[in-house]
C-alpha cells in the first residue's frame, strides 16, 4: 500500500462515510460507512466507520490528510437579506446556495420589526446581508441592520453589501452581541455579480464556528479540518473537473444532479453564455458554478409533491399506475421516510418519482429563451444559462447509485422538444457517480488537485464500470 493516502469523511445526516484514497494512483483504497451520531457524540459513528473500513483494508494507513466535510444536524441553515428582490437579493440566495447552504428563508427591502423577529426566532446558522451597489442606495442594508440588531439575533452575520455602509452596518450588529463580518459586495454594480468572496467567508464562519455549534468538533483530533458543507464540496469537485488543474485539462462544462430523500440539488459549471447568434441576454448574470436545491422535490419528505408537480392523473398516465396504486405508494413512503423499495412495483414507483423531480429540477435551472417584440420586430431574449452544449452530466444519490434505472433517470435533464425554448443539454454524456467520490474530489482539490482529478477520471468517468460503459455515449432521446 502506498504511503501517500487519504482518508476523506462525510459527516451526513444518516451516515457517517469514509473514502481511503491511494493519492498516487488515483484509485479507491476502501470505504467504510457509520451511523450519524452528531446529535450525541460524532465519535461513535466515526469509530463505526472507521472500523468497517478497517475490516476492508486489514490495517489502516498512516494518512496524509484526514479532511471532513458535513451536512449533518440539519446542514447550514441560512437567511438571506437584499434590497431588490431580483438583483442584490437574488445575488445573496445565490452566494448562500453557492457555498453548500440550506436556506430557510429570503427577503428583501426594508425589513419591518415583525420581519426581523421572525428571522430571529428561526435561529440561522448564518445570515447573508447584502443591499445596494457600490456608490448605490445605503439606506435599506443600515435599515435592515438596526432591525437585525434589535430582534435579538444570535447567529453571525456577512455584511455584503453597498461599501460605503459596510463598517457603520457592523458597528451597529457588533454593539450588540452578533459576530459581524465584512465581505466583499455580491453586486458592487448594477447587473455585475461577484458571490466568491462572500462564499469564502460563509466557509470561513462554518470552520471557525458552524462546526462547533454542530458537535463536529469533538472529533477534531482525529483528523485535519471539517473544510465544508458536503454541497459545497460536491459544487468543488464538480468545479475540478470541469476546469482541470495546471498540470492535467478537465471535462469542460458540466451538469451534476444530485437526487435525495429532502431535496434535488442541480450544479452547473459553465458561464451559460448564449450558443446561437442574435440572442439577447436579460436579468442578473449566472455566477459560473450554480448551484439550485429545489425543496419540493425529495424522493422521501417532498414524495406527495413530487407527484402533484406533474398532477396526479397525469403521473399516472405517463408511469402506468392507477391513483390507488399511487396513494398506495405514497402512504407507504409518508409512514416511514427512510423506506426503502421492497418489490418491482415500489422501485419503479420510485424510478417515476425521481424522473419526475429531476425533470422538475433541471427545468427550473437551466435558462429559458422569449421571443419578444422590439421596435425592430421579434427578437429572442434569453433567461438564464444556455446549458444546451454541456458534454457532460453526473448523476449521484441513493436513487441513482441504487436504483433500478439510473440512465432512465438521468436522461430526464435532456432538452425536450416538446419544449424547445428551455434551454437544457442535447447530447451530453450521462455519468454515475457510484462510489459517491464528488465529495471527496472536492475535499481533496484543494491540497492534491491533480491527485483528486486521477481519482475522479479512476472512479466516474464512463470507461471505468459497465454500466458506465452502456451509459457513456448513448444519443439521448429526443
Amino acid at each position: 500500500m502506498t504511503a501517500e493516502s487519504a482518508l476523506l469523511i462525510d459527516f451526513g445526516s444518516t451516515y457517517t462515510k469514509l473514502r481511503a484514497i491511494d493519492l498516487e494512483a488515483g484509485t479507491i483504497l476502501g470505504a467504510g460507512q457509520g451511523p450519524s451520531t452528531v446529535t450525541s457524540d460524532v465519535n461513535i459513528g466515526l469509530d463505526a466507520a472507521l472500523a468497517d473500513l478497517e475490516r476492508t483494508l486489514g490495517t489502516l494507513p498512516d494518512f496524509t490528510h484526514r479532511l471532513a466535510s458535513s451536512s449533518a444536524a440539519g446542514g447550514l441553515a441560512m437567511i438571506t437579506v437584499g434590497l431588490v428582490k431580483e438583483l442584490t437579493a437574488e445575488a445573496a440566495r445565490l452566494a448562500a446556495l453557492g457555498a453548500g447552504a440550506k436556506l430557510i428563508g429570503a427577503h428583501a427591502y426594508k425589513l419591518t420589526e415583525k420581519d426581523a423577529a421572525g428571522i430571529a426566532r428561526q435561529r440561522p446558522d448564518i445570515l447573508l446581508l447584502a443591499g445596494g451597489t457600490d456608490g448605490g442606495n445605503e439606506e435599506t442594508i443600515r435599515w435592515n441592520a438596526d432591525r437585525l440588531a434589535q430582534a435579538g439575533l444570535e447567529c453571525p452575520v456577512i455584511i455584503a453589501g453597498n461599501r460605503v455602509a459596510c463598517d457603520d452596518v457592523a458597528e451597529t450588529l457588533s454593539a450588540a452581541g452578533i459576530d459581524a463580518r465584512i465581505s466583499g459586495n455580491v453586486m458592487p454594480e448594477f447587473n455585475v455579480l461577484d458571490v466568491e468572496p462572500a462564499r469564502a467567508a460563509i466557509r470561513d464562519v462554518f470552520i471557525e464556528r458552524i462546526v462547533h455549534a454542530k458537535g463536529i468538533d469533538k472529533a477534531e483530533a482525529r483528523f485535519d479540518a471539517v473544510l465544508m458543507p458536503t454541497p459545497a464540496a460536491v459544487m468543488e469537485g464538480a468545479r475540478l473537473l470541469c476546469d482541470g488543474t495546471a498540470t492535467e485539462p478537465g471535462w469542460g462544462p458540466l451538469i451534476v444532479v444530485d437526487v435525495g430523500g429532502a431535496t434535488t440539488d442541480i450544479h452547473s459549471i459553465s458561464d451559460g453564455a448564449a450558443t446561437e447568434g442574435g440572442v439577447i441576454q436579460y436579468g442578473l448574470p449566472e455566477p459560473y458554478a450554480k448551484r439550485t436545491v429545489e425543496g419540493d422535490l425529495g424522493m422521501r419528505h417532498n414524495a406527495r409533491s413530487i407527484v402533484e408537480s406533474l398532477g396526479m392523473d397525469a403521473f399516472a398516465r405517463d408511469f402506468g399506475f392507477s391513483n390507488d396504486d399511487i396513494e398506495t405508494f405514497l402512504g407507504a413512503i409518508e409512514a416511514d421516510v427512510e423506506r426503502l423499495p421492497e418489490t418491482a412495483a415500489e422501485r419503479d414507483f420510485d424510478t417515476a418519482l425521481a424522473r419526475t423531480a429531476v425533470a422538475r429540477a433541471m427545468k427550473r435551472h437551466a435558462g429559458r429563451i422569449e421571443i419578444k417584440q422590439s421596435v425592430s420586430g421579434p427578437v429572442a431574449v434569453q433567461y438564464g444559462k444556455d446549458l444546451t452544449k454541456i458534454e457532460t452530466v453526473i448523476g449521484t444519490g441513493g436513487v441513482l447509485v441504487h436504483g433500478a434505472a439510473p440512465e432512465e433517470i438521468l436522461r430526464a435533464v435532456l432538452f425536450d422538444a416538446d419544449a424547445p425554448h428551455a434551454l437544457r443539454p442535447k447530447n451530453p454524456r450521462l455519468l454515475i457517480d457510484e462510489t459517491y467520490a464528488l465529495y471527496a474530489v472536492g475535499l481533496l482539490a484543494g491540497v492534491a488537485p491533480d491527485a483528486a482529478l486521477r481519482f475522479a477520471h479512476n472512479n466516474i468517468d464512463a470507461t471505468q464500470t459497465p454500466r458506465k460503459d452502456e451509459i457513456h455515449g448513448r444519443s439521448p432521446a429526443a
